[in-house]
């Protein structure tokens, strides 16, 4: 992964005189990459769903991630209980929740179709409908409107290339409105896929989506995949 080439690298960063790595705020030096299978169980259901890669008519609930819907399952009373972690396991899987989707995971734990789309359209975490590789929620909510969220909003808009809620022409980005993202002391607060950046600028949103494709491009590179 290149450098970050601005302030602001989508993480808690450090505070007055702690001198902390991003591997060490995450924990992931101590946790590690965790497994699709799940881990322990009682970690199953609490993964992070928004991935970059997004494949819409990917098999739902196989191979690790059949035994990752298990463990979840012996975590809930009834299957019923189980019904937003295996949504959320089933939009981290296609990258949003179809219609479809939702009768498939009715099916598996029992439910009905119409309360399925009852729970799934109920909440705005679940997307309804594809969305891009980086799918970008802006903060407009008090705190972040009074430092500028609005502004920050079309910034992003503008250098994507994308109106609200539609993804741009070339798949990378789909750009909305969020109600709150829970950053209230880091206006204006965005969270790209599963990675919150906070005190975002006008001028850093450039840098940012610049940022955001180098790391792509660098993925798709094929020294990265030797």
């Amino acid at each position: 992964m290149s450098e970050i080439p601005f302030k602001n690298p989508g993480w808690a960063g450090n505070v007055g005189e702690y001198d902390l790595t991003e591997e060490q705020v995450r924990g992931i030096d101590f946790v590690g990459i965790r497994p699709l299978e799940g881990g322990h169980p009682g970690g199953s259901p609490t993964y992070p769903y928004m991935l970059e890669e997004k494949d819409p008519d990917a098999p739902l609930f196989e191979g690790p991630y059949a035994i990752r819907f298990e463990k979840m399952l012996t975590r809930y009373p009834t299957k019923q209980a189980a019904l937003l972690p295996a949504l959320n396991l089933a939009q981290e899987i296609r990258g949003h929740v179809s219609a479809e989707t939702m009768d498939r995971v009715g099916s598996l734990l029992g439910l009905s179709s119409a309360f399925v789309r009852g729970v799934a359209t109920f909440y705005t975490m679940y997307n309804k409908r594809p969305v891009g590789r980086h799918f970008v929620q802006v903060c407009t909510n008090i705190s972040c409107n009074l430092s500028g969220a609005e502004d920050v909003l079309d910034a992003f808009l503008e250098h994507t290339k994308s109106e609200i809620g539609e993804t741009s022409a070339n798949g990378a980005f789909t750009v909305i409105e969020a109600e709150c993202l829970a950053g209230c002391g880091f206006p204006t607060c965005v969270q790209i896929n599963s990675r919150y950046y906070e005190n975002v600028t006008v001028d850093e949103v450039p840098r940012i989506i610049a940022h955001l494709r180098d790391n792509a491009a660098e993925a798709a590179s094929p020294a990265s995949e030797e």
